[in-house]
Formats: structure tokens, sequence, C-alpha cells
């Protein structure tokens, strides 16, 4: 039975994979959706609040009470190093926990209203929604929520199958998201481990602009508010060549729009990209790290299948095509239905690293 999209003016030949209404969004849904954004996505600064909160009470208990100290710091201890390699970051514990059929990832996806739409059609994409390939989803955001709602929940396997995200090394940073990425089997980053994963058989979803295209767009200097950015990095082409595996590009409208940053001056941005760890400060509503209600509408273009060649490995020329016929695919999808999501003033540029 063909489902129909929530957007009136969707291109010819484009049909919806999936949908979550956000009109079915309750108060119930509300509360789950901001607790939750608290709890995972600010983790990164209660926690080391807490932290350093627990470190100032053992500074403020007297030396003449020696015990009190010795237990208080032994707690202290044995809590932080269950949290940093107790039992429950192995991935098995993600299958006890059944962590991608949580309830709480309905609530989520009502809150976006989400939507995933095949812009080729359900037969451009049907016969690798199952078998091994690689979702690039664009653009990463502040945080990439568009990548996270791709990958970690049963329901969005209607439309993308189930895949291990890739994160970026510094995510072991963040308390608790790090734990659910674990359970999901997430792949580091790092070049041998996605190799590896692919070697293994894996389906893998990636935001192929990583930390660098967080940086990217407005408020950054010389950009508007109409211009949207992307970064397109090579090496995951060299790994799809070297497997011979499809790369299906999709772009994610509205996920630019979830967070807000604070523009610092350019050394940041470069010290960031050295270190590999996102060095931004950012907030949604209330001032708080709950991301603004926005519709988060996927596309998904046709495969882009790697030059056949006898020695690929090194030829730069099937390499550039490969990646300009994934970015020609890409800005497709964008031109094609940004009318239908209400962005007909904006426009896409794709930055080739």
């Amino acid at each position: 039975m063909a489902k129909h999209s929530i957007y009136p003016t969707l291109p010819r030949g484009s049909q919806v994979l999936m949908k979550v209404p956000g009109g079915d969004f309750t108060l119930h849904d509300r509360l789950v959706v901001y607790t939750s954004a608290l709890f995972f996505v600010g983790s990164i600064f209660w926690l080391p609040s807490i932290y350093a909160w627990a470190l100032n009470r053992l500074r403020s208990i007297p030396r003449d009470q020696p015990r009190r100290r010795a237990i208080y710091t032994a707690s202290l201890v044995a809590l932080t190093a269950m949290y940093v390699a107790g039992p429950h970051r192995r991935s098995k514990v993600g299958d006890l926990v059944q962590v991608r059929k949580w309830c709480l990832w309905k609530a989520w996806l009502r809150f976006f209203a989400f939507e995933v739409i095949a812009d080729g059609g359900v037969e451009s994409v049907k016969e690798l929604l199952r078998g091994q390939a690689i979702v690039g989803v664009s653009p990463h955001g502040i945080f990439p929520f568009g990548l996270a709602f791709a990958t970690l929940t049963d329901l969005s396997n209607e439309a993308f199958g189930r895949l291990r995200p890739v994160v970026a090394s510094a995510t072991q940073l963040i308390p608790f998201v790090r734990d659910v990425l674990k359970w999901v089997r997430a792949v580091d980053a790092s070049r041998n481990a996605v190799d590896e994963a692919l070697s293994q058989g894996s389906r893998i979803g990636l935001a192929p602009g990583g930390i660098a295209e967080m940086f990217e767009g407005y408020p950054k200097a010389f950009t508007h508010r109409n211009e949207e950015y992307i970064i397109i990095r090579r090496g995951i082409f060299r790994l799809a060549m070297k497997y011979n595996l499809p790369m299906i590009p999709v772009y994610c409208f509205g996920s630019t729009k979830l967070l807000k940053r604070v523009q610092f001056p350019e050394i940041v941005q470069k010290i960031s990209l050295l270190l590999r760890v996102s060095l931004v400060l950012f907030f949604g509503q209330f001032g708080l790290p709950i991301p603004f209600r926005q519709r988060l509408l996927y596309i998904m273009g046709r495969p882009i299948y790697p030059p056949k060649s006898s020695d690929i490995a090194d030829n730069t020329e099937l390499l550039d095509k490969f990646v300009s016929n994934y970015c020609d695919e890409l800005l497709q999808c964008f031109d094609r239905h940004k009318v239908s999501y209400g962005w007909e003033a904006k426009t896409l540029t794709i930055l080739r690293i």
C-alpha cells in the first residue's frame, strides 16, 4: 500500500519509504524528548559539573577525618572505574536491553516528523536495503541527529535497513552517549576501524563531513542563512572502491536547524580539527541542549556504484569521477526537494576534501 507524504509537492517519481507523523506528538512525548535530551546530549555539561562538585566535597572533608576521606575517595574511584570500563559497556548489553526498540525513539521521531523519501522511487534502492552498502547522511549538524535516527532505532530499518553508525572518536568523551553507541555496535571513524567493519560485511552509515562540517555555514563569516554547506571526504570512497560497495547519498533537510552554535575565532576550528574534538558551544530551546523542533526530511538518492577497473586502488581519475557522481546525485536530491520542504530560497554548496 502506497504511503502518502506530508509534503504535497513531491517531485515526480519520488516515493515515501517510511514516515512517523508529527501530528501525534503528545505532552508525554515532549517530556520524554526533553528529559532524554538533557540526559544524553546535556551529559557533556552536567556530568563534569557533578564530578567537579564531588571533588570539591572531597577537598572540604577535614584532614583530621582520614577514614571519612578514604571512604569518599574509594567510592569516587570505584564509580569512575565502573563508568569508564564497566561491564555495561559491552555490545551484548545492547541486545539484552533491546536498545534499538526503546520507546523513547518513537517519541523523538514524532518530534521530528520523521520522513524518508526515495528520490528515484522505491525500486531504485529496494535491493540495497538489506545488502552491504555505505549510506552517507548529510549534513552532519551540530549534533548528528540526522545520522543518529537513521541508524539507532529499528523503526528506521524500514527505510535504511540495519546500519552500524560511524562515529568520531570524540564521542567517547560524551557520557552515556558513548554507551548507547557501544550497544548499537558503532564503528570508530578511524580508517582502520571502518576498513575492518566493511571487511566483516557490515552495512555502515556515516556523516561524510565529520567534525569539520560543523564549522561551515551560518554564523561563519561571509555566509548567509540561506546557504547550506556540506563536506565530502574522499577516504570513504577509496574504501567503497576497495570493497566494490555502492555509496547511497542521503540529504537530511532540517538537520542544521536543530541547534545553534556560538561562532568562535577560526583558531578554535583549527584546534578542533587537530585534536579531532568538536570545541563548540551550542544551545537549543530555552538555552539548553534541547533541539528546536524541526521536521527532518530524508531524501535518499540513487546508489552510486564504484567504477569498474582492475586497478582502482591508486586511480585518482576514477576516484574523482566516483566522488563527482555522488556529489551530483546529492545536489540533485537537494534541488529537487527543497521547494517541497519550504527551502526554495536556499542553496547548497558541496566542499570536497
